[in-house]
């Protein structure tokens, strides 16, 4: 059972999951995850979701797996899946425990952060940490810009936890598909590649139903040739139309899904409609690796940054923009040097002709009579941001441009003022580490440490 694709990101809808509780499922499945949210989170490893809201999410989940006596798996606690976030979801469910009066019951926590001197070293031994969709293999420069890193589990270590009687997993980051496919092997016995695709088509709960609706839970039937899904919402059904598109999501190749140790090939899969509200999806295969890839993800603090927001409606100032925006790169430059030099960037997120896609935008022009622009400056201090930023801002105001006899109606600012926005980060690493065999699982696995203890109803029983 999935009742969710990002836990606490937005509360679970009660309904279905009561529905998805009374169809006595063997295991519920949360992920907690996502790179969707930036580098931020990772990088000053803090939570991105309101605690408030993962605590509900986790309460309702934990009181459903145990009402059932049935195995409990949340992948990337607590965002993206830092020791914090592990330790974080461990008190909670811990307290959720006491609170409730629950039977005492098995924990396993899997953590998977990386400590940085562990990444040099690897580099030190002439281990390739290779860069993904095109960025260049990690170096020194790359870990020293790098303030947290998390290693992305795949099905291993959750299902060892599982078969070591864990009634509880907590993950560390782990791959979305890898935290369904675990206990569809561990409790199932079944194959890699119905487990995976399992895991694939649930991820994101109700998001392979149709019509759209977010945070309700579907259910997978799973056997050794495939998998069968279904609402739990009586206004959705799962179709070969939705069940693929969903297939498709956020991949750069809809035809492979890549974990630690091969990838899923649904280039043969097969959706069929089983019955009205239900669709059957065969015909996966799992093509093992010769060695064990392990994808590290990093994210290290660029500097920090503030905004100011302003529109433009004047026709010939939006007939002109590029020179109006390139008129305020200029006057930056003046005063404060060029951005190579002085070590600042600002952005003009145009929305109205480029600001979502940037400059992925397939038709960059204005198209409407208006537009608003966000003027984001990053820099090494607050105060060199905030000024950066409102230089830039009021230059859009100013700029000088042919047959233009004055400043009024130019530009129009939201407020005068800039505003001090969070720390910028980047991300520092998308990047994998092969481990060759012989050994390669053994020494993928280091990365990953599982502790197990019980939670008790009272601190004198629990051990």
């Amino acid at each position: 059972m999935s009742p969710t694709g990002h836990l606490g990101f937005t509360p679970i809808e009660k309904d279905s999951f009561a529905a998805g509780v009374a169809a006595r499922p063997d295991a519920i499945v949360a992920d907690s995850g996502s790179a969707d949210i930036g580098p931020r989170p990772l990088g000053a490893d803090l939570g991105h979701s309101p605690e408030d809201w993962q605590r509900r999410d986790l309460e309702l989940c934990l009181l459903g797996a145990r009402e059932l006596n049935i195995p409990l798996v949340i992948g990337s606690a607590s965002d993206t899946g830092t020791d914090r976030g592990v330790d974080r979801y461990v008190e909670m469910i811990t307290d959720l425990s006491l609170t409730h009066g629950l039977a005492p019951f098995t924990l396993a926590a899997i953590r998977s952060e990386i400590n940085l001197n562990v990444l040099a070293s690897l580099l030190g031994d002439g281990v390739t940490i290779a860069g993904l969709d095109g960025r260049a293999d990690a170096d020194a420069d790359t870990i020293a810009r790098t303030d947290h890193a998390v290693a992305v589990m795949g099905v291993e270590p959750i299902a060892a936890a599982i078969e070591g009687g864990a009634d509880v997993v907590i993950c560390g980051r782990s791959s979305d598909s890898a935290i369904f496919a675990a206990v569809a092997e561990a409790r199932g016995g079944l194959p890699r590649a119905s487990a995976l695709l399992a895991g694939k088509l649930l991820e994101c709960a109700s998001f392979c139903a149709e019509p759209f609706m977010g945070k309700e839970t579907v259910i997978g039937d799973v056997d050794a040739e495939g998998v069968t899904v279904y609402p739990m919402h009586p206004a959705q059904r799962c179709t070969p139309a939705s069940v693929a598109s969903h297939a498709m999501y956020e991949r750069i190749d809809p035809f492979s899904e890549r974990i630690p140790g091969g990838h899923l090939d649904l280039r043969n899969v097969s959706y069929v409609q089983v019955d009205e509200r239900s669709t059957r999806v065969t015909g996966a295969s799992w093509v093992a690796s010769d060695g064990y890839g392990v994808k590290i993800e990093g994210s290290g603090k660029v500097g920090e940054r503030a905004i100011a927001i302003m529109g433009i409606r004047d026709p010939y100032t939006l007939s002109r923009l590029d020179e109006v925006l390139s008129w305020s790169r200029m006057k930056l430059a003046e005063r404060f040097g060029s951005p190579d030099q002085r070590g600042y960037q600002v952005f003009f997120h145009v929305y109205g002709r480029d600001g979502v896609m940037g400059p992925w935008e397939p038709n960059p022009v204005v198209s409407g009579h208006e537009v608003g622009i966000v003027v984001e400056a990053v820099a090494a201090t607050p105060k060199a941001a905030e000024d950066v930023c409102a230089l830039a801002s009021r230059n859009l105001f100013y700029a000088r441009l042919p047959d233009v006899k004055g400043t009024a109606g130019g530009a129009s600012f939201f407020s005068d003022e800039v505003l001090l926005a969070l720390p910028a980060y980047e991300w520092t690493l998308n990047h994998v580490v092969v481990f060759d065999e012989p050994g390669a699982r053994a020494k993928a696995g280091g990365l990953f440490r599982t502790d197990r203890t019980v939670v008790a109803t009272s601190e004198t029983s629990r051990r």
